[in-house]
């Protein structure tokens, strides 16, 4: 007869499965990989590169060298190359502390229904972000860029296109591997995901300064908005979703708002 108190015990779920790391990472090695992979680093040597080794920085005809930097082509190939290189390197430290990456980025959710639901969110985040920004725009001290900077890769339909492919991966794919990842470090030994979330938000606002500070407002309540996905779901799939639906949507309504002449 079967002896019921007798249970077989579980086997341990290795630390890569559970999306941990095989051993306590050092807090100057997470702090190390968040600043490696936080954007800065990796655009100021892409973006030397190009300008320097490449015709991308003689892209514009003009003898400003620093109209060259926001040229559409020059800026097309910093994001997409800056996107392959904070990916490869995601997944390198992934690699080398023992994690798995789809335990990190896609958690125990099903992509589809996430995919889904980042679709579905799209318009709550267009009108909700959208009426802030009115908001903000309104305040002088905030409304400090009259013209948004972004709105001359619209200037025909074929620019528009190109632009609204580059910052779907710029925005959906690379800030929210960033997102996904500095919160996951900063969960593993860094004051916690929470702080994280505040952190990588305030610097997602900064480096949209150059829009305007309301811009800038606007912007870090979205890097909260996308962060608190990952952090209730520990799937980074419905942010990237949404986050690549929504600078898309942004895209195409500037350049529909120029067609017209707006």
């Amino acid at each position: 007869m079967e002896d019921s108190n007798l249970a077989v015990p579980a086997a341990p779920v290795p630390a890569s499965l559970a999306g941990m790391p095989s051993r306590p990472l050092p807090k100057w090695l997470l702090l190390f990989e968040i600043i490696a992979i936080s954007g800065i680093p990796t655009q100021v040597v892409v973006g030397a590169l190009l300008y320097f080794a490449t015709d991308l920085g003689k892209a514009a005809d003009t003898a400003n060298p620093l109209d060259r930097l926001v040229s559409l082509e020059f800026t097309s190939g910093l994001i997409l190359i800056d996107t392959a290189l904070i990916a490869l390197l995601i997944r390198l430290f992934l690699e080398i502390s023992g994690e798995n990456s789809r335990t990190v980025f896609l958690g125990r959710r099903r992509v589809l229904p996430e995919v889904v639901r980042g679709l579905l969110w799209l318009p709550v985040v267009l009108v909700v972000s959208g009426g802030i920004a009115w908001a903000l725009s309104q305040v002088p001290f905030l409304h400090n860029v009259p013209t948004n900077p972004l709105g001359s890769y619209m200037g025909s339909p074929f620019e528009a296109l190109i632009f609204g492919v580059v910052v779907a991966l710029g925005g959906g794919l690379r800030e929210e591997l960033q997102r996904a990842f500095i919160l996951h470090r900063f969960d593993q030994g860094l004051g916690g995901i929470k702080v994280g979330l505040v952190v990588f938000s305030l610097l997602f606002a900064m480096l949209h300064l150059t829009q305007g500070r309301d811009v800038a407002i606007t912007v870090g309540l979205l890097g909260v908005f996308w962060g608190l996905l990952y952090v209730t779901r520990r799937s980074a799939v419905m942010g990237m979703t949404n986050h690549a639906a929504f600078d898309t949507a942004q895209v195409a309504l500037g350049a529909l708002a120029r067609s017209f002449g707006k």
